[in-house]
């Protein structure tokens, strides 16, 4: 029986388990989309690549960010006194020529020594140091000469006479020791 003027055709059986898909069918069609996919998977493989490479580039930038943010935040903290004790240190300076003055030992010399030794372990509390110089080597880093003197009873470029004391802030310098040193001609 024909439909539609076509004869009507029996149904087939078709094996489709072993049917080869269309792409796979012709030689020569097959090999120009296997290489484009390869080399479309090396152009991702290497943008993946660049984009990990720039990822862990960029979180190493952030982690050096953020360490030198706390870095400046804790120097921040450790130093904001130090325009502070730059103004109390005078008033030490005022403590020691009332003490040097008075020898003799009354009430008022006791209360004014009470006085200086809290002042000083308070600065001590909050890290300032003074700097060691009667007696040392002349370092210019910690000390500022005042005046040479030739002696033969010390060493060469020797302290031999503090003239105001120096102080630090942990390790930075708030005042130089004003300082006498020794010349010595006979090194």
């Amino acid at each position: 029986m024909a439909r539609n003027g076509k004869p009507e055709v029996e149904d087939q059986h078709i094996d489709t388990e072993h049917e080869l898909p269309p792409a796979e069918e012709s030689g020569a069609s097959e090999q120009a989309p296997a290489s484009g996919r390869v080399s479309e998977i090396e152009k991702l493989r290497a943008e993946r690549d660049s984009l990990v490479d720039r990822l862990a580039r960029m979180q190493a930038e952030f982690d050096n960010a953020r360490k030198r943010a706390t870095k400046e935040q804790q120097d921040f903290r450790d130093y904001a006194l130090v325009d502070t004790i730059k103004t109390i240190i005078p008033v030490l300076d005022s403590f020691d020529r009332a003490l040097q003055s008075s020898p003799e030992k009354s009430e008022f010399h006791s209360g004014v020594e009470l006085i200086h030794k809290q002042l000083v372990d308070a600065l001590a509390k909050l890290g300032v140091r003074p700097i060691s110089a009667k007696g040392e080597q002349f370092d210019p880093r910690y000390h500022e000469a005042i005046e040479m003197v030739d002696t033969e009873d010390a060493e060469d470029h020797q302290v031999i006479e503090e003239l105001q004391p120096g102080y630090k802030l942990k390790d930075r310098l708030l005042r130089p020791a004003m300082v006498k040193v020794a010349r010595n001609s006979r090194r």
